[in-house]
């Protein structure tokens, strides 16, 4: 495939460098290995075909050729936002949310803390990993896969969640290009809130399964279960178990599900 004209799909956004790969294993590698050479914040990274994406929990994504988004940004935050590095992934997770909604989709929701459904299937999920050297944090990567076509949705027996994508969920065709500009653009602008109330307020009102049961199990096999009640002041997530109590979740290694697909 000849590379998009990106620079001119995307001027007018902060937007420093362009690497456009038509494919590559990762976009999140290639950006860590680009921020660790000294890529400037605002240096993105996208590829039409993504063999070996890395999901939570180490899980693949893969993005089949000219079916999918898969980009990363580099970013290098500012001193208020270093005590909130983690609230970037639900930023990224936001910015596609906005991005969905201004296509006419209204029923998309974000499953803490960065996974985004329409209808309760997932269509996209954001991975935010760091770049350090010694004690200095260098970058911070923001990467995102969208499935856009019909094609980007794995087979039903390797999902471990429903799945779909923006065509089939809004009957037509979806310019992918100028999806990653709209998200992107979401992006810088919600980045603005970032960590402020306004912003919590935007995350709250977006996810899902508020006031359902859900199922939370950590990567240790501990498990909980409890009325979802919402997000607290550092994003972490509340239930409510039966007997009224109120459990919270750090953002980390936990897998979330409501409780009726367990």
């Amino acid at each position: 495939m000849r590379a998009p004209p990106l620079r001119e799909i995307l001027f007018g956004l902060p937007i420093s460098k362009i690497h456009y790969l038509n494919e590559t294993g990762s976009t999140n590698e290639d950006a860590l290995q680009w921020a660790l050479a000294g890529a400037p914040e605002g240096a993105l990274v996208v590829t039409n075909h993504q063999t070996c994406g890395r999901g939570r929990f180490e899980r693949r994504w893969i993005t089949q050729p000219g079916t999918a988004l898969a980009f990363s940004v580099i970013l290098k935050p500012a001193p208020r936002e270093i005590e909130h590095l983690h609230f970037f992934s639900p930023l990224g997770a936001l910015a596609v949310s906005q991005a969905l909604n201004e296509l006419g989709l209204l029923e998309v929701r974000v499953k803490w803390p960065n996974d985004v459904l329409i209808r309760g299937r997932k269509v996209c999920g954001v991975l935010t990993e760091s770049c350090w050297q010694d004690e200095q944090l260098l970058a911070l990567v923001v990467g995102i896969g969208v499935n856009v076509a019909i094609g980007s949705v794995p087979p039903a027996e390797e999902l471990l969640f429903p799945a779909s994508c923006i065509e089939a969920e809004i009957g037509r065709k979806v310019k992918r290009w100028k999806l990653l500009r709209e998200i992107l653009a979401a992006l810088f602008e919600l980045r603005k809130i970032l960590p402020s109330p306004t912003f919590l307020e935007k995350w709250q009102e977006m996810l899902a399964y508020v006031g359902e049961n859900v199922a939370i199990e950590t990567q240790k096999g501990k498990g909980s279960e409890g009325k979802l009640i919402g997000i607290t002041a550092q994003g972490e997530l509340c239930l409510q178990h039966e007997n009224g109590v109120k459990e919270t979740f750090t953002l980390g290694e936990v897998s979330l599900r409501p409780k009726s697909t367990n």
